[in-house]
């Protein structure tokens, strides 16, 4: 079983960054793939990116080019770096982590879930 607590959410300005981190318990960490998702209000929960237990990391297309997910398995820790945000990216964004050897993009595929942080981008 693992533990997430996100923290670095906020409030930018368009075009500004933030790095969100996620902290997670559980000594088989580097077992997990691990995934960022985001909620609007009125709108399900979408996939943002996602890091397979081997490290290999993809990101959606409408963050691509903008945003970095990353995992470090010795500090049990990932991360959602976020540059040139947009009012659009406005979300709560969640960690999760799925214990499948290849979760898809659905949000069932994820086993244990953080609390979120507030990301909220104005114009």
């Amino acid at each position: 079983q693992v533990q997430l607590v996100e923290s670095g959410g906020g409030s930018v300005q368009a075009g500004g960054s933030l790095r969100l981190s996620c902290a997670a318990s559980g000594h088989t960490f580097s077992r997990y793939a691990m995934a960022w998702f985001r909620q609007s209000p009125g709108k399900e929960r979408e996939l943002v990116a996602w890091i397979t237990w081997l490290g290999t990391t993809s990101h959606v297309d409408s963050v691509k080019g903008r945003f970095t997910a990353s995992k470090d398995n010795a500090k049990n820790m990932v991360y959602l770096q976020m540059n040139s945000l947009k009012p659009e990216d406005t979300a709560v964004y969640y960690c999760a982590a799925s214990l499948r050897t290849r979760p898809g993009t659905s949000s069932y595929d994820y086993d244990y879930w953080g609390q979120g942080t507030q990301v909220t981008v104005s114009s």
